[in-house]
């Protein structure tokens, strides 16, 4: 794999950690495909980036299949070197209060799903190709109110295990990379409140887009990476012994609880 100039597909653009990526990439010399559902705040990003005249902006709504099919189509012609599936919505409820769950599990789960499917014949054909799922340390482990969230990222990380595996004997790398909380609009005011009631960090986007490029060097090796700590030690800790992370998240039940219910004028 090389560092030289990729063509990069990449959606959830115009979000916080999306907006950090494309500058980040733009300022190595990537081409970006720029992917959001709104057509003026992607071209207002797309001009703000270094070389704006080297990306382009494609709008898409990802829960749509068909405007998945239309949108892959053109990148297939285009050629394709990395795709980033960044896109992605929370929801903070419990499960008796949630609701969507088939726009949020269509977004997080089955449109990067349908993207890597349909993209893969370009990736192969790059001799570089990259997939890079962002997730989330939610992916490995399960938390009270974001049942909907985990059950999403569970899956994206149990997929981008099994498809890194299928595609081990090609020249292609896939990523599983997972933030622990950031601090973007994504997140409502309950949630902030919350994580600092219960002492959890927040990362800025800059420093997922950090993590991010080193995941397109050339030593980069494929997998799973998990930012932040204690958030990584715990997802070890979930893996080989649930039983203590369960105890421990269950004395935080009563305030979790409180800023679920605080949250729900915002479903």
């Amino acid at each position: 794999m090389t560092t030289a100039s990729l063509t990069i597909v990449l959606t959830g653009a115009t979000g916080g950690i999306g907006q950090a990526l494309a500058r980040a990439l733009a300022a190595q010399h990537h081409r970006l495909v720029l992917l959001g559902r709104d057509s003026a705040a992607l071209e207002t990003l797309r001009l703000g980036l270094a070389n704006p005249d080297g990306h382009r902006c494609y709008p898409v709504d990802l829960t749509d299949p068909a405007a998945i099919d239309r949108f892959c189509q053109d990148a297939l012609a285009a050629g394709v070197d990395v795709l980033i599936n960044n896109a992605g919505c929370a929801q903070f409820a419990m499960l008796e209060d949630s609701r969507d769950e088939a726009r949020l599990l269509s977004l997080n789960l089955l449109a990067p799903i349908r993207l890597c499917r349909s993209l893969l014949p370009a990736l192969l054909a790059s001799g570089r190709g990259r997939i890079i799922n962002v997730g989330s340390s939610f992916g490995g482990i399960g938390y009270p109110g974001f049942s909907l969230y985990c059950a999403s990222k569970f899956g994206l990380r149990g997929f981008s295990e099994a498809l890194q595996r299928e595609l081990a004997d090609q020249n292609i790398a896939v990523h599983y990379l997972a933030p622990r909380a950031v601090a973007t609009e994504m997140n409502t005011a309950a949630v902030v409140a919350m994580n600092k009631a219960l002492g959890n960090a927040m990362d800025t986007p800059e420093v997922v887009a950090q993590a991010l490029l080193k995941l397109l060097s050339k030593g980069a090796h494929p997998g799973s990476r998990y930012l932040g700590w204690p958030e990584r030690f715990f997802v070890r800790l979930n893996a080989l012994l649930p039983g203590v992370v369960a105890k421990a998240l269950r004395k935080q039940l009563p305030v979790i609880r409180r800023f679920a219910k605080a949250n729900l004028e915002t479903l």
